[in-house]
């Protein structure tokens, strides 16, 4: 059959062409909307500008052939073998390319959108500036594909590969990259935001000056990957591997990078407001100054010698520690439970429940926090449940009072005004707790009350992993000692007085200075 037949037997109302043989014919600029091609070979063939919509072409041989301009709106490639095939600006949106096979193809500004091409075989196929808007490209292989300015905005790329694929400039904006392959791929300039890329494999990539916005990173792997510029605000880096990348000058605003890697990065001139600075793994670390003001514009610049680089980048969480001299038991856990939800619904300052570690002998009430700034209040607030409230409470006003600054006391102008800044801090706390109303859990319940009223610590830590205890009770330690003599009835009224001893001010100073550990 020659193109001439086809064309007339079209016309004649026949569809049905299935496995039929016509290499090198043209059939350029003809209606064969509809027409089943499945299995025929088609290699060579001119079907520039032809309108193959709603065709069924499955497991056809298309290699080489000319379908530029070409119509397959909704038509069936699935299987199709299209090996440096023209396809320049066709139309493919909708079709099914399932499976299809597409190496070295030209596919420059083709319309894809809502294509599916899962599984299809993409390799080095030319995709520049092609629109694939909600494509289907779930495990296509795309290793090498030039896609340079391609639309692929809300695609899914779902464990494809991209392995040295040119994305630079593309937009994939709320693109599905889970699990893909990305590793030396070329994401300069793009566009990711809100992209999904958890578990993506991403080492040695470029991403200079990308746009990942709210992008979603979990446990990716970026290992040796070119960030600079990048703009990472509002990522989700959560145990991602960032080992040897190139941060340098990227801006990490409020990002959540708990759990990474940054063995050997380099972060010189990161922006990193609102970031936390916990729970990570930094060693050997490149980092002269970081930018730490709220707007980006470096108004707020840290500097750093390399250790104190490492000091930075490895501080431990703020924690306000109320050690109990008592285990918890499931009455009294129920009751702090209950006390501490009191507690945060009138005062948001203690929004996160406290972590509890019970061994045979005492409690651990844990409160982790973000700001240094923010451990005397939370102190002060922690342990209202228990009888050491007032002491402890005492305590903390004492110590903030007594290093207020003073004529000659040489704090600086930075811890001064650190010092003010936690005086009005507490200072408010302080009156807010005052308008709370609390009630009693279990009034009743004299079973419970044991555990409020034993003996109890409170140690501040800060980030820089200084300690000040705030209150340690005199009797702490003292019911486990079982021995004729030495009960709590006969302490030594001075260990008694003890109860109102505050910290001396040299330990306090030093520990509020180590809030500021690093110069400008």
């Amino acid at each position: 059959m020659d193109a001439e037949e086809l064309i007339t037997k079209y016309t004649a109302g026949e569809r049905d062409f299935t496995a039929i043989l016509l290499c090198e014919a043209n059939l350029s600029r003809v209606n064969l909307s509809g027409a089943n091609f499945s299995d025929a070979i088609l290699s060579l063939t001119n079907m520039s500008g032809t309108n193959l919509c709603e065709a069924n072409m499955r497991k056809a041989k298309l290699n080489v052939a000319r379908l530029s301009g070409a119509n397959l709106n909704k038509a069936n490639l699935n299987g199709a073998i299209l090996n440096v095939a023209n396809l320049i600006r066709a139309d493919l949106s909708d079709a099914q390319l399932v499976e299809a096979t597409l190496i070295r193809a030209e596919l420059i500004r083709a319309d894809l959108s809502g294509a599916n091409l899962s599984g299809a075989n993409l390799s080095e196929a030319d995709l520049r500036e092609a629109t694939l808007r909600e494509a289907n490209l779930e495990q296509a292989d795309l290793s090498g594909a030039h896609l340079r300015g391609t639309t692929i905005a809300a695609a899914n790329l779902e464990r494809a590969n991209l392995h040295r694929a040119d994305l630079s400039r593309a937009d994939l904006r709320g693109a599905s990259l889970c699990n893909a392959e990305l590793r030396q791929a070329n994401l300069s300039q793009a566009n990711l935001s809100g992209a999904d890329l958890r578990g993506a494999n991403l080492r040695w990539a470029d991403l200079s000056g990308a746009n990942l916005t709210g992008a979603d990173l979990d446990e990716a792997r970026l290992s040796g990957a070119n960030l600079y510029g990048a703009n990472l605000s509002n990522v989700n880096l959560l145990n991602a591997t960032l080992v040897h990348a190139d941060l340098t000058q990227v801006n990490l605003a409020h990002a959540d990078w708990v759990g990474a890697d940054l063995t050997g990065a380099a972060l010189t001139g990161a922006k990193l407001y609102a970031v936390s600075r916990f729970n990570l793994k930094a060693d050997d670390i490149t980092c002269d100054w970081v930018d730490l003001s709220a707007n980006g514009d470096r108004s707020h610049i840290q500097r750093f010698s390399p250790e104190e680089a490492h000091r930075f980048f490895n501080a431990t969480p703020p924690t306000v520690q109320i050690i109990v001299d008592r285990a918890l038991d499931p009455e009294a856990n129920y009751i702090l439970a209950a006390t501490y939800r009191q507690i945060a619904q009138q005062y948001s300052g203690l929004c996160r429940p406290p972590s509890i570690e019970v061994n045979s002998r005492r409690t651990i009430v844990s409160f982790r926090i973000e700001q240094d700034e923010q451990l005397f209040a939370t102190a002060y607030v922690g342990i209202i449940p228990f009888s050491d409230a007032a002491f402890t409470q005492k305590n903390i006003i004492t110590s903030i009072k007594m290093v207020q600054p003073q004529s000659g006391n040489n704090l600086g102008v930075r811890v001064s005004n650190l010092v003010a800044q936690l005086s009005v801090g507490l200072t408010q706390t302080i009156r807010k707790i005052g308008e709370m109303k609390i009630g009693p859990v279990h009034p009743d319940d004299r079973a419970v009350s044991g555990f409020f009223q034993s003996p109890t610590q409170t140690v501040l830590f800060n980030s820089s992993a200084e300690s000040l205890m705030v209150h340690y009770h005199p009797d702490f330690g003292r019911h486990l000692v079982n021995v004729p003599g030495v009960g709590k009835t006969s302490v030594n009224p001075a260990i008694k007085a003890q109860k109102l001893t505050t910290p001396p001010i040299n330990t306090v100073v030093e520990f509020i200075k180590s809030f500021y550990q690093f110069g400008d």
